[in-house]
């Protein structure tokens, strides 16, 4: 059966909004572009064209797909931030645009330290979204990027290579488990993460698209959300510089207790709390005390 492009399209918002995906008429369309490999002014150019039966099967394919809960980003294999498309599939954490809120508040750092080169840790890269990024948009640092995945350490550096990021180097290895050494620690003037911070008892009351296809030991922070702050920040100030940074994601409504983290530890003086643009807390930065 030949379809015309727009009736194909309303057909699928129509499929998807019965199995209640809220962005039903962009997924929708988003997909086509995908599969026919346009961008929006094509789509608009084929909009009154006849859709062949091959393309409206493999189209209709997708869209179930997408009806069964799949993200959008792992049908088409792709999600931007801070301006760059990222390749992402199920063994990474999709990037969301809170935690672009991290890279912008790094940036600052970096550019108000204002030192003719810096190293930066990114613990639990993932996609390597948030290093590749500082790469891209600084041009003093080199970063070292790790994960405790090795499927995800390799997603990474298959972004750096289609992004053509330089100055970055990626590690598989949990936490600071790569940079211990009997006779010297590995430091760096910021180390910057978003480690998992959800509870272990919400991840079942997630939307199906999050805890059925994304990874799971990307989201799970413990019973109170808090694990991995209780073994990164402590750690963190060994593997700092004189005067470095720790900057971590947060959730909306951790910022005071990730603060106590960080007063019980002892090693950091200063200590501030970001928000992203919806006005919430999104990130935590503490600055290593003077020694």
């Amino acid at each position: 059966m030949s379809l015309v492009v727009r009736d194909a399209i309303q057909m699928a918002q129509n499929q998807l909004e019965v199995r209640g995906i809220k962005e039903a008429k962009v997924d929708s369309e988003l997909i086509f572009r995908f599969l026919m490999g346009v961008d929006k002014m094509g789509f608009f150019k084929l909009w009154g064209a006849t859709l062949d039966d091959d393309s409206s099967e493999r189209y209709f394919d997708l869209i179930s797909i997408r009806a069964s809960g799949k993200p959008l980003q792992y049908i088409t294999g792709e999600q931007e931030f801070m301006g760059f498309a990222f390749f992402v599939n199920p063994d990474v954490l999709i990037p969301r645009p809170e935690t672009e809120t991290l890279v912008a508040e790094a940036v600052s750092i970096i550019k108000e330290k204002g030192k003719k080169h810096m190293s930066v840790l990114d613990l639990g890269c993932g996609s390597g979204a948030i290093g590749i990024s500082l790469t891209k948009l600084c041009d003093n640092i080199s970063v070292t990027a790790t994960d405790i995945s090795r499927a995800a350490v390799e997603t990474a550096t298959k972004n750096a290579r289609q992004l053509k990021a330089e100055r970055i180097t990626f590690i598989t290895g949990d936490l600071f488990e790569p940079f211990r050494g009997r006779f010297k620690t590995e430091k760096f003037d910021i180390i910057v993460s978003n480690p998992p911070y959800i509870k272990s008892g919400v991840i079942p009351t997630l939307p199906t698209e999050i805890k059925d296809h994304e990874p799971i030991i990307a989201l799970d922070g413990g019973a109170d959300g808090f694990d991995f702050y209780r073994k990164i920040v402590p750690e963190a100030s060994k593997h700092l510089k004189k005067g470095g940074v720790l900057a971590l994601e947060i959730g909306s409504d951790q910022a005071f207790a990730v603060a106590g983290i960080a007063d019980e530890c002892g090693s950091f003086g200063d200590i501030r709390a970001v928000e992203d643009l919806n006005g919430d807390h999104r990130v935590i930065v503490l600055e290593k005390s003077d020694e």
